[in-house]
């Protein structure tokens, strides 16, 4: 106060023990919040340097989370791919089950006795294992198991029709049973009119169920081997992974197409395993599919090495971005006590002062 005299000596206290109390209430504050800049205003320059470095570091982090989950898509991929491998194994050694099965044809003969339908109609519907009937109509021209042999090449799959003298001879060389009936039973092929009934010889038709059963389980399979709504082993789904929070470093994964199609498995007929020679063709294709296999695992196994190594690489980065801020705004608990204890020394040796200085004053007193 203007109106307040006070001599040199306590003013130059006064202000000694101001900037004592500036300094102290400066110290407390760092002693409390650990920091020896707290805003702008203490360290313009660190400050906003500092904001800066953990910034990037919040950014990184957030990376470092879609890191994480893309090591756990191509982690699922890799495991559903491994799986599929091992059904893949299965449906070859299926086939080379079927292919240590010796086929043995399905037969059945009858005696023919010449005949003159003189215009009318006769059939023979003729059934091989699970195919669908199939209806013959005969006419007049067949007089002779020569003439039934014509009428009936190449009209049944899977069905082999010979003679020999007045007999003829049907014969399934896959195996499956043969049922052959109809109005023509009586009249063309012996003198019964009971139909014939062969009984399966021996087949590979469990084989081959068995086997589209496999490729079925493939499907399922690569459907469900996805993570997070991406799945991998499927066409058109791709895993994008950003390294840096300008997204200018990143790695995409494309999805493959793991399914049995996409693996060149195709479903499989009776015939297909009935012929040794196409079996072994079904083996190959099996072959192949492992070996696409062992390709694309190779290739998710490259990528996830990349982001596990970019995941371990942001994570030391994020560590230095906060330690460089945190070396321009953290206290130093040991100086930042220090000097709290000094400057209570110090406000304590001011008050002292003043009151020395305070003294010089009141000797006056004694003179009245």
């Amino acid at each position: 106060m203007a109106d307040v005299v006070l001599s040199g000596a306590m003013r130059s206290n006064l202000l000694s023990m101001q900037n004592t109390a500036a300094l102290l209430d400066q110290t407390q504050q760092r002693v409390a919040t650990g920091l020896k800049v707290n805003t702008a205003i203490d360290n313009p320059q660190s400050f906003f340097t500092a904001q800066g470095l953990n910034n990037r570091a919040s950014d990184l982090s957030t990376l470092l989370d879609s890191m994480g989950l893309a090591v756990q898509t191509l982690n699922a991929a890799s495991q559903g791919i491994d799986a599929i491998q091992k059904l893949v194994q299965q449906a070859k050694a299926t086939a080379t089950q079927a292919l240590q099965t010796t086929v043995q044809a399905t037969t059945g003969s009858e005696a023919v006795t010449a005949h003159d339908f003189s215009g009318a109609s006769a059939t023979l519907v003729i059934k091989v294992g699970s195919q669908s009937a199939i209806t013959v109509t005969l006419n007049s021209n067949i007089t002779s198991a020569g003439d039934l042999k014509t009428a009936l090449s190449g009209q049944v799959s899977g069905l082999n029709v010979s003679t020999s003298g007045g007999a003829i001879k049907f014969s399934v060389p896959s195996g499956d049973k043969l049922v052959i009936s109809g109005t023509a039973i009586g009249q063309v092929i012996g003198t019964a009119s009971t139909p014939i009934n062969a009984s399966n010889g021996t087949n590979r038709n469990k084989q081959v169920d068995d086997y589209n059963a496999l490729l079925d389980q493939i499907d399922q399979l690569a459907q469900d081997a996805s993570f997070n709504g991406i799945n991998l082993l499927q066409s058109g789904s791709n895993l994008l992974v950003n390294f840096n929070e300008h997204q200018t470093s990143k790695l995409n994964v494309a999805g493959t197409n793991m399914s049995s199609t996409g693996l060149g498995l195709n479903r499989i007929t009776y015939a297909d395993f009935a012929d040794n020679e196409s079996l072994k063709a079904v083996q190959a294709a099996d072959d192949r599919a492992t070996q696409t296999l062992r390709t694309t695992s190779t290739s998710f196994a490259s990528s996830l090495s990349v982001v596990q190594s970019r995941q371990d690489f942001t994570k030391h980065i994020i560590n230095t971005l906060q330690t460089g801020a945190a070396g321009l705004t953290l206290a130093d608990t040991n100086e930042e006590g220090a000097n709290l204890l000094a400057l209570q020394t110090r406000q304590q040796l001011g008050i002292s002062a003043l009151s020395i200085a305070n003294q010089s004053q009141q000797s006056i007193l004694k003179l009245f």
